[in-house]
């Protein structure tokens, strides 16, 4: 039995380590969302791995008929989380559960948003951002860059008040608007 308190491994490594296909896979999502190590993907595909197992548990009890009300309030309850998370629109199915990938789930983290909507010039900009404190969610300063945003919650996500960059005459964001060095 575990310790209750105790952390443990939230993810697990790939089973074959050195294939090279997986790891030119993982360098190139590494680079792309401005990950800082191999953990935080791994965890990414933990946390995807937990739905398509949900989603396969879904079809199971669906074939079965044995409780179709509690497969269908499963399914709607799935559903639901996945959408308000944003990771499949308000039309989707057990299928496209199925046919998710890896990107999806990196899309919604709080780095990969900022760095998308503006707020910063690189993914590691937007990482540091995030870790010095400077952005917030909802008025709440958020300082995790995996934090997963949920799709009612991105429209609120800005520089923190008390942040120097905060200020539109801050030289920083004078280069972030530009696109560019100054």
């Amino acid at each position: 039995m575990v310790y209750p308190g105790k952390n443990h491994k939230s993810y697990d490594t790939p089973k074959r380590r050195f294939e090279k296909s997986r790891i030119e896979d993982e360098n190139r999502l590494l680079i792309e969302y401005g990950l800082r190590n191999k953990k935080e993907l791994w965890k990414a595909e933990s946390i995807l791995r937990r739905y398509r197992r949900a989603a396969r548990h879904l079809l199971a009890l669906k074939s079965s008929s044995v409780d179709a009300d509690l497969a269908k309030s499963k399914e709607d309850e799935l559903l639901g989380h996945l959408e308000r998370y944003g990771l499949l629109g308000g039309n989707a199915g057990i299928g496209d559960i199925l046919s998710m990938k890896i990107e999806n789930e990196l899309e919604r983290r709080l780095q990969t948003i900022v760095y998308r909507r503006g707020l910063a010039r690189s993914p590691k900009q937007a990482r540091q951002m995030i870790t010095h404190g400077h952005i917030c969610v909802e008025g709440r300063r958020v300082n995790i860059p995996g934090f997963r945003v949920r799709k009612s919650e991105e429209s609120s996500i800005g520089y923190y008040n008390s942040s120097p960059l905060n200020d539109d005459a801050h030289p920083e964001r004078a280069r972030i608007q530009s696109g560019g060095r100054a």
